[in-house]
């Protein structure tokens, strides 16, 4: 998962590109990037790290001009190396700079393509460079020399028919404008924003809606499963459909786990849907436990917050928080391997023994992936003088591998995979568990916008909805992408070359 951003402005850009990707850190810990552009010219400064530890005072003097791009990365196609930052760069044809979020399925057949037939050269294993290449071959099909809004329109066109999975990517030319698309099913979010200043109108896309209220845009539009805008540096904006059979299937964990509880996508509520998460799972408590004895409710910070209010207000129980966050260690469902997310567990949380000392508690989560962090936390709670530790889920069990740009491909290291609740139970330590059902699920977050019929629910029901995925791609990622490939992957610092870096020195 990664997040996104692009800015055509009356006035420089550079500090709220910067501004919105620290909004949207939480899309990615693993590398953020900038390109702006000025006088027909890109500049670049991008690196392995958060958004704060990149950018010095002296890189921001030197990403000039009124428009750009922005990216925040963390890795599911390729390594963790810098020479994999974003935004990436081609030179042919007329300077084209990209960020991308999500996952091409077809990325090994595509850069078998661009190689072969498209005679251009991937000089990373990452599938946003084999994006960003697909789409510079289609434009270049232009064979002209000033190029105008239809003819990115009709590279997109072209890249939708060769190009599979999710994704929602920004790029920007010199000397023309910004563009930004989205995949045919609407898997990877996308919004337009708009500011009227004393100057005139500026134009923003983002991965959430967020990022447009810290910058004072107002929401425009979602763009549209297949849909494309382009922001001339005139500051004109035009959309369209560039797909020829879009079909409206967002990823319903963006509402579960990724997205910031305050973001509007595809004109739902990202808060609004997990109350109402929280209210299905406790109408299944009270239906399946009407007499329990559960004393207090308590989620595990921070994405399960606003569930475990709306259960416990629900249960009729108190709401107490037991763990204290550290805020300064990075999301545990993000980070590579075992050993390194059970120590950051520890590291992360904190209990309030006086929460905990003989009570029966429920703890709250929004989902159980792997297992590891859900067991450590039963455990702390146990250590903290719990006497009883009952855990609900917010989201149905997580069966399956995400393909579409969420990195938990690994079936063999799925918790759930294999397993019935009760062996789920006792492989994390709980007394009782309990998992939202997937049709609440759907109910929960659907009930935001009537207009989608259909979520991408693949981890959970293994159906996926790009129609593409066999048992072969399955067990092919499981074998690159597990925790023992991961540990394996040799790190290569390097920058990418084509375009003005900036200082690279800390």
């Amino acid at each position: 998962m990664c997040g996104i951003v692009g800015i055509v402005s009356n006035s420089p850009v550079n500090q709220e590109i910067y501004d919105a990707l620290t909004v949207l850190q939480h899309r990615g810990q693993d590398a953020a990037g900038i390109v702006t552009c000025a006088n027909g010219r890109l500049y670049q400064r991008k690196d392995n790290g958060m958004v704060k530890d990149v950018f010095r005072t002296r890189h921001m003097r030197d990403l000039v001009g009124n428009s750009g791009i922005g990216h925040v990365r963390y890795p599911t196609a390729g390594s963790s190396s810098s020479a994999e930052a974003q935004p990436f760069y081609v030179n042919s044809p007329y300077g084209i700079a990209m960020g991308h979020n999500g996952n091409l399925t077809n990325a090994d057949q595509l850069s078998k393509e661009i190689y072969q037939q498209d005679l251009r050269h991937l000089n990373t294993n990452s599938d946003s460079e084999v994006l960003l290449n697909i789409f510079a071959h289609e434009l270049m099909q232009q064979k002209k020399l000033f190029i105008d809004e239809q003819d990115i329109f009709n590279a997109i066109q072209r890249v939708h028919k060769r190009v599979k999975g999710g994704y929602a990517a920004v790029g920007i030319i010199p000397c023309f404008g910004l563009f930004a698309f989205r995949d045919p099913f609407a898997l990877r979010p996308v919004v337009v924003g708009k500011r009227v200043t004393e100057r005139g109108i500026d134009y923003m896309v983002a991965s959430e809606s967020v990022a447009l209220d810290a910058a004072g845009f107002e929401i425009m539009k979602d763009l549209a499963p297949g849909e494309a805008v382009v922001i001339t540096d005139n500051n004109e904006i035009q959309f369209k459909q560039c797909a020829d059979t879009p079909q409206y299937s967002p990823c319903i964990f963006e509402f579960v786990y990724f997205a910031r509880p305050d973001s509007m996508i595809d004109d739902i509520s990202v808060y609004k849907s997990r109350l109402r998460m929280g209210e299905k799972l406790a109408e299944q408590i009270l239906e399946t436990w009407p007499d329990n004895d559960i004393d207090v409710v308590m989620p595990i910070p921070d994405t399960s917050r606003t569930s475990a209010l709306q259960l416990a207000d629900k249960l009729g129980k108190p709401y107490r928080e037991g763990f204290i966050k550290n805020r300064y260690i990075g999301r545990t469902f993000i980070m590579p391997g075992q050993k390194q997310r059970k120590k950051s567990v520890r590291q992360k949380l904190n209990p309030v023994p006086l929460e905990f000392e003989g009570k029966n508690i429920l703890l709250v989560d929004d989902s159980i992936v792997r297992g590891t962090t859900s067991g450590e936390i039963v455990q702390m709670a146990r250590d903290a003088g719990a006497k009883k530790v009952y855990f609900a889920s917010a989201a149905p069990e997580v069966r399956y591998p995400y393909v579409y740009g969420i990195d938990m491909p690994s079936a063999s290291e799925l918790v759930a995979n294999g397993r019935d609740i009760d062996e789920i139970s006792a492989y994390i330590g709980a007394d009782r568990l309990f998992y939202q059902k997937l049709e609440d699920l759907i109910e929960a977050v659907g009930q935001g916008n009537k207009n989608i019929n259909q979520f991408d629910t693949s981890c959970f029901s293994g159906i996926y909805v790009t129609g593409d995925i066999t048992a072969e791609y399955l067990t092919s990622i499981d074998a690159s992408r597990n925790d023992s490939a991961q540990s394996n992957r040799v790190l290569v610092g390097q920058e990418s070359v084509g375009i003005y870096n900036g200082a690279t020195d800390d």
